[in-house]
């Protein structure tokens, strides 16, 4: 299983489909879901009938894949997630060496370095998998703060896309670094 071991500010924690509760509570700011679906919260029943039985099909505990739980260590608060999951996973044809990164945190966290903190943390640990050849990650080419985070990570820009999810249909940047 892998472990990511804590940052200067942050503590990590694999998700369990059990978290319910925590993805229902980031959800619930327009801002956090600006742009996921225009700024609409989740229900309850969106978190329960879609969201974690997504989760369920790619959540890997031994190759890291899931939702890695972002919390501030010295008040213990959680701060949103960093997710890890091969890219194009729910194609037909899922890259399996390619691991997509993404993140939601809470507004509250927003301009304070978490999120590339816990993104860095994240790609650390994986990239001792031997398999994992590059991360990436994907946006709308508006959402400036997600494009600086793939940046500040080292990706480098590729392409603008229609990324097709069972989900819809999305206009994005897509962002690529080499795991090595």
């Amino acid at each position: 299983m892998i472990k990511i071991p804590d940052s200067e500010r942050l503590s990590y924690r694999q998700m369990t489909l059990d978290d319910g509760d925590l993805l229902f509570e980031l959800d619930q700011d327009p801002a956090v879901m600006r742009y996921i679906n225009g700024g609409k919260p989740s229900t309850r029943e969106d978190i329960d009938n879609i969201a974690l039985p997504r989760l369920s099909k790619y959540l890997n505990p031994e190759k890291g894949w899931g939702l890695w739980q972002v919390t501030e260590k010295t008040e213990q608060r959680f701060l949103g997630w960093i997710l890890v999951r091969p890219y194009q996973f729910f194609s037909e044809q899922p890259q399996w060496h390619n691991l997509e990164l993404g993140w939601r945190f809470k507004q509250i966290s927003w301009g304070k370095g978490y999120a590339i903190e816990a993104a860095a943390a994240v790609v650390q640990a994986l990239r001792e998998q031997s398999e994992v050849s590059h991360f990436c990650a994907i946006a709308e080419q508006d959402n400036l703060g997600s494009v600086a985070i793939m940046k500040k990570l080292g990706m480098e820009y590729v392409r603008n896309y229609v990324h097709h999810d069972p989900l819809g249909d999305w206009d994005v940047v897509y962002y690529e670094m080499a795991a090595r």
